[in-house]
């Protein structure tokens, strides 16, 4: 391919193109990443967005829970993604322990993942959480909220359960969300909870940028662990999720895949993904 004919490169992914998008109904494709080569190849593949998750502590470090991940495991992690990574959006997450003590604890932990080169932080849970994501973005620190199934708190939840499956679960959800939303949360996780609640929950806040895993299809966008849909997951997958390895090719063709699929509305399927 001669230059005069090589596509033009992407531009950097910005908060403000995100909301672009969102506006004129482009789904966000977003996947998880741990390192700088897999940032390198889902930024190559296309992604809009890479969370560097606690999700971490399961996948790469082997324990039970995203529990035992701590701050400086997380600002590492999120060096590493930084330096492969070229125009995508980085999400860093803020792990246990590292906000609940109260908004100035968090926002040295977010301080530390900003300087590590997150674009953006993000927190688990509603109600309490509605004024430090307060505190923080009024101090320029974009905020992603994340409620539904909070792996965080799994141990109260009771485990990996779908959340709001009844009218009153549903009404806290919708109403967490409207606080987050108030709050100036410009994007929330929505993870394990019937379609029909996160429909409600992207419908009362549609400036919000709703990124769904297990949640259906009318979010804003979706996020998928990449180890996940690249079936290097052993045992059983999640029911929301799809191995897009299936057709063959590489790694990075399977992450191409997952962003048309995200982009055209295939994926998630209901049928074969909701709840």
């Amino acid at each position: 391919m001669t230059a005069a004919t090589a596509p033009a490169a992407r531009k950097s992914i910005t908060l403000h193109r995100l909301r672009e998008m969102h506006a004129q109904r482009e789904k966000i494709a977003m996947v998880t990443a741990y390192d700088a080569t897999f940032a390198r190849l889902v930024d190559d593949a296309g992604v809009d967005s890479i969370l560097v998750g606690d999700s971490l502590g399961m996948i790469v470090q082997g324990q039970s829970s995203t529990v035992p991940v701590t701050l400086d495991e997380m600002v590492y992690h999120t060096r590493c993604v930084v330096r492969g990574n070229r125009t995508a959006w980085v999400v860093g997450d803020l792990p246990f322990g590292s906000y609940q003590e109260g908004r100035e604890q968090a926002l040295r932990s977010s301080v530390a993942l900003m300087r590590a080169g997150a674009h953006m932080v993000k927190l688990e849970g509603g109600g309490w959480t509605a004024e430090t994501v307060h505190f923080l973005t009024e101090r320029g620190i974009p905020v992603c909220a994340h409620l539904g199934l909070t792996p965080q708190s799994v141990h109260a939840l009771g485990g990996y359960r779908i959340q709001g499956r009844d009218a009153a679960g549903a009404d806290t959800l919708r109403k967490h969300a409207r606080e987050l939303a108030e709050a100036g949360a410009a994007m929330m996780v929505l993870e394990l909870m019937p379609s029909a609640v996160a429909t409600q929950v992207q419908a009362d806040n549609p400036g919000m940028m709703t990124i769904g895993i297990g949640a259906g299809a009318a979010t804003a966008g979706q996020v998928l662990v990449l180890h996940d849909m690249l079936n290097f997951t052993r045992g059983k997958l999640p029911r929301f999720v799809r191995n897009f390895t299936a057709e063959g090719g590489s790694a990075e063709d399977a992450v191409r895949r997952y962003v048309a699929a995200v982009k055209d509305g295939s994926f998630p399927d209901e049928a074969l993904h909701g709840y």
